[in-house]
Parts: structure tokens; C-alpha cells; sequence
């Protein structure tokens, strides 16, 4: 039962029907028998020889036995069978695919970004926490928002609606929810639509080759390079480099986002080997350096400063990066929110935050001015 003094959830305005299933100011327990309902055999496991279950949508390769879950909580073994995420969204909205962010994909566009509950990480930073920690954190006293039941064929309608070029699956952690963005970007692709994921880069090679025929950008969060910094957040760094290394190879288009936190990864050395990193895979990939502002559990420090952001970008640039962004702080980095040719430094995207002045790269990914191309995803 709803109580009465909780306050209706904001409906989607979409013309297809979607239905709220529940507005929940529930506990964790509560929350689980609720989301357990809306789930679906999954693909991306493994039987083991004792009929134990290995799921291999994330690098922490869970083994479950019948009744155990994941370490994302939302992945679970039900009587033989890998029971994952589907057909329910707790966030959806229009968003500029600037805001992923994605500055060589498809700039201008509409991206249509959903999410849902869990994560496979904890990190004291997170800044959607509420999404991605509540299933976990006993001290968040009660997740107040709503989940919507809804299809496949709902989202991609709200997109072709909404004129979005781009469906992304982002706030929480998607490669826990693949099966479902699989059978959304699947539609979406008869539509013309792409397809992108904004994940923290814990994703298996397993999981990559499974979503590659139907998306098309995978942006990754190199939260540190500092194996000390992985261990506290509940991963491995190699794991996130492996990952952005196989989803380059595999031909995503690929842009790594690092939030600079003052007294955690903000120290000159620990930028260049991340930038060194990011480098040795491919020189083309943008790297996002972006501001941090004090959320959740990390609460100790102060917010990231314009001058902190340039410093990053700077060695960035150094290190052999062509394509360096300062995001969070609009107005304030100069032209690091700015496109420019590698070759010849024509302006060619210029931006505000997410507002964009005149994309002067045409669909053939060439600068005007010198004619060669420039590495992205174009309209």
C-alpha cells in the first residue's frame, strides 16, 4: 500500500502508456522482493559443474548457488536459472549527449538516457548515489522515489518522440542490467537510433561481444589509476583498463571520464600515468577531465577548482592526448570545452557547458579548414 503522505512520482509523458507499478518508500528487503519480480532469464552465465551459476555480465565473475546474489544484489541464482534486471526504468529523461559526457558522438543530439537500481561498485563519491547505493547502504533510510513498469517498445517510442538520435543506459551501473539495454538498443537500432552505455569500464569481454552488434559508444569512468584507490571502491584497476582496451579494439567508440578529487586522484603523477594509460591504448580517445563536488560519503573536501582542471588537461595534452576536456565548470576552462582540429587547431565545436555553437565536422568526420579527418561518431 502507497501511503498517503507520499508524494505522487513525476509519469513520463509519453504517448505509449507507461505505467507506474509502484512508488516506494521501502527498505532494502522490501525493495529486493519488488525488483525481484521484474526480472528475466539471463544471458551472460555459466553452469558450472556443481550446477552452481557464474555470471559473467561483470569481471566479478559471481559464483551462485540457489538463492544467492550478486555482488550488484540485482543478479541472483533462482532455482537454476540467472535471474537479471528487465522491463522497469527508475530514471528516464532527454538529456544533451554532451552531458554523458560524449563530445565526439553524434554532438547536438538528444540522448535518451534510462537507469535503473544497483551497482556492482561502492564508491563514497558517487553522485547517483541514491540509485546505485541503495540496495546496498543500510544508512540511506529509505529509497522514496518511483519505479516504472515499461517495455522495450515504450522507450524507443519516448525516443522517436522526443527526436533523440541516441539511447543511453546510464545513472547506475548498466553492464549489471545488459540483457534489458540489449533488447531496448536492439529496437532502437531498427529505428536508426544509437546506442551507448556510461559505465565505471567493470564490463567482461564476454559482455562487450554481446552488446557490440547493437551499441555503439561505451563512455568509461577511470575513477583512479592507484590499485589502493580500486580495492576501497570494490574493483580492480586492471580490470577497467582491460576493459576500455577490448572495447577499443572491438570498434565502440570509446571516451574515458576522470572526476578529479582533490587529495584522492588529483596528484600530478597519478594524472600522468592515468593519462599515460588512456595514451598506450589509443592517442584518439577524449579524455574528460571533470570537476567533483562534494556528495554522498565524501563529504571531507572541497570542490574541484577551474585551475585544478586545466593542471589535469595540461598533462593530459603533454602525455599525447589529442582530445582533452574540462567538464563541470562552464565558462571557466577556457577552451578546453572546445573541439579543435588536431591537425591544423581549427575551432570546430565550440561549447558552453551543453550548449553548442555550430558543429562545423560534417558526416564525413573532416575539418573544413584542413581537410583531414577527425576521430568520432558524426551526424
Amino acid at each position: 500500500m502507497v501511503p498517503e503522505n507520499l508524494s505522487p512520482p513525476r509519469r513520463l509523458k509519453c504517448t505509449t502508456g507507461c505505467v507506474v507499478i509502484i512508488r516506494m518508500r521501502a527498505r532494502m528487503t522490501e525493495m529486493l522482493s519488488v525488483l525481484d519480480e521484474l526480472t528475466i532469464p539471463g544471458r551472460l552465465v555459466q553452469t558450472e559443474e556443481d550446477g552452481s551459476l557464474r555470471c559473467t555480465a561483470c569481471v566479478h565473475r559471481c559464483l551462485l548457488r540457489d538463492g544467492q546474489r550478486g555482488i550488484c544484489l540485482v543478479r541472483f541464482n533462482q532455482q537454476g536459472t540467472l535471474r537479471v534486471p528487465h522491463g522497469y526504468i527508475a530514471g528516464l529523461n532527454a538529456d544533451p549527449i554532451e552531458k554523458k559526457p560524449f563530445y565526439h558522438f553524434l554532438p547536438g543530439s538528444i540522448a535518451l538516457t534510462l537507469g535503473m537500481l544497483g551497482c556492482n561498485f561502492h564508491c563514497d563519491f558517487c553522485q547517483n548515489w541514491l540509485s546505485s547505493q541503495v540496495l546496498r547502504d543500510r544508512q540511506i533510510e529509505a529509497y522514496s522515489g518511483s519505479v516504472q513498469h515499461i517495455s522495450a517498445e515504450q522507450i524507443v517510442a519516448l525516443a522517436v518522440q522526443r527526436g533523440a538520435g541516441v539511447i543511453a543506459s546510464s545513472y547506475n551501473e548498466p553492464v549489471i542490467t545488459a540483457e534489458w539495454a540489449y533488447e531496448i538498443f536492439t529496437l532502437a537500432k531498427t529505428r536508426g537510433i544509437k546506442n551507448v552505455m556510461v559505465s565505471n569500464g567493470y564490463a567482461t569481454r564476454e559482455c562487450l561481444e554481446y552488446l557490440r552488434p547493437v551499441m555503439d559508444g561505451y563512455k568509461i569512468d577511470l575513477k583512479s589509476i592507484r590499485e589502493a584507490n580500486y580495492r576501497a571502491m570494490g574493483g580492480q584497476l586492471k580490470h577497467v583498463l582491460e576493459s576500455i582496451q577490448t572495447a577499443h579494439d572491438l570498434g565502440y567508440w570509446v571516451e574515458v571520464v576522470t572526476l578529479v578529487i582533490p587529495g584522492f586522484n588529483d596528484d600530478p603523477a597519478e594524472l600522468w600515468d592515468t593519462a599515460r594509460a588512456i595514451t598506450a591504448v589509443s592517442p584518439e580517445i577524449p579524455w574528460h577531465v571533470t570537476g567533483f563536488h562534494p556528495d554522498y560519503r565524501m563529504q571531507d573536501r572541497h570542490a574541484t577548482r577551474a585551475n585544478d582542471l586545466q593542471q589535469a588537461a595540461d598533462i593530459g595534452q603533454e602525455a599525447g592526448l589529442k582530445f582533452v576536456y574540462a567538464g563541470n565548470l562552464p565558462g571557466r576552462v577556457g577552451s578546453l570545452e572546445d573541439t579543435h582540429c588536431p591537425h591544423c587547431s581549427a575551432l570546430l565545436i565550440p561549447r558552453h557547458g551543453y550548449a553548442l555553437g555550430e558543429c562545423r565536422i560534417g558526416s564525413d568526420g573532416k575539418c573544413p579548414e584542413c581537410g583531414k579527418v577527425v576521430p568520432g561518431v558524426w551526424m
